[in-house]
């Protein structure tokens, strides 16, 4: 059995003729995706975050909507950019999420991707400190978060408080136990693996890398996983960790699903992203037969224990339930994922 998930990027167009124009269509849109998924039988809902851009930034409100709207499936961030965040009002944004949702809430976090804007955290007020970067910054916020997700008090309280105080230091409120072991890192690198393996966090690789080796895309991948797990097992960590990958792949069931997505033979790409070289995984679009067979030779895939399928969220809620249908009835059994 695999866990499977969609993950949406949750664009907009303001454009004339665009099926999603504006940020509040695309909102609710994305509710009803989730909510139809679960009907269908997908194991998880995850969206995207970016800041200045027409897609979806402002996870929580969103992720709590859905936990009210469903009862089984998971809801979670594929990632949230940590350079732009204030640690300890997350922890309360996310311990009132995963409260509303009953504990379904899996949080990807990361140092962030490529930027809309030159330094966007610095409008959110934060700056690295001397000598180090953004990425360092990213790090030391995400310290904070894992430090105080615990639910440990830390906080002086006041002799003279509005209302009465629990004994002892004070915690932020709500409190949602056992988040913590629902925190995964959305990491590029075998290095950020080995370190998120280190914190306790979950590992969320997805179809972006540094290319490391010069080999094909998923065995630099399958090979990150198998790093990250050796460092977990070497941290002596009590529970087990989920490693999660994401890719693109449509069952070319229809002419519509061959119009969008018959293009021919995807492959890996090389290109440069900020100050690496990255290797850009392929997708996947074929009839399920086919499909099946070439997901088996997919060793990242195989590897992991959750797999998030991209979606094109703007062709609408019908078509991606479509998609997502299509894979769990005639791809997903074939592999034993189901």
């Amino acid at each position: 059995m695999k866990k499977i998930g969609f993950l949406s990027f949750g664009h907009w167009n303001p454009e004339r003729g665009s099926p999603l124009r504006s940020a509040g269509e695309t909102l609710k849109q994305s509710i009803d995706l989730a909510v139809a998924a679960e009907e269908l039988g997908l194991d998880g809902a995850y969206f995207r975050v970016h800041h200045f851009a027409q897609q979806l930034a402002s996870p929580f409100p969103l992720l709590a909507a859905i936990g009210a709207r469903t009862s089984r499936i998971e809801i979670g961030t594929g990632v949230i950019d940590m350079r732009y965040e204030n640690p300890l009002y997350m922890i309360e944004d996310a311990g009132a999420a995963d409260l509303i949702s009953d504990g379904r809430l899996q949080l990807g976090i990361s140092r962030g991707s490529p930027e809309q804007v030159i330094d966007g955290w610095r409008h959110f007020g934060y700056a690295p400190e001397k000598g180090e970067d953004a990425a360092d910054m990213a790090r030391k916020h995400t310290e904070v978060f894992l430090r105080h997700l615990d639910g440990k008090g830390f906080a002086e309280p006041n002799p003279r408080p509005m209302f009465p105080n629990p004994p002892g230091l004070l915690r932020l409120e709500p409190h949602s136990p056992g988040l913590r072991q629902r925190i995964w890192w959305g990491s590029a690198s075998t290095a950020t693996a080995v370190w998120a393996a280190q914190q306790g966090m979950n590992l969320q690789s997805s179809t972006l890398k540094v290319d490391e080796t010069g080999e094909p895309f998923h065995i630099q991948q399958a090979k990150q996983i198998a790093a990250f797990r050796a460092a977990w097992k070497e941290a002596g960590h009590s529970h087990e960790p989920r490693v999660s990958v994401s890719r693109s792949i449509f069952a070319l069931m229809n002419d519509k699903d061959r119009r969008y997505f018959g293009r021919g033979k995807d492959s890996d790409q090389i290109g440069q992203i900020d100050n690496f070289r990255g290797i850009f995984g392929r997708g996947y679009a074929d009839t399920p037969d086919r499909l099946i067979e070439e997901l088996k030779e997919d060793e990242a895939i195989a590897a992991a224990d959750t797999l998030l399928l991209t979606v094109p969220n703007m062709l609408g809620v019908e078509y991606n339930a479509h998609v997502i249908e299509s894979i769990l009835t005639h791809v997903a059994p074939g592999l034993g994922w189901r």
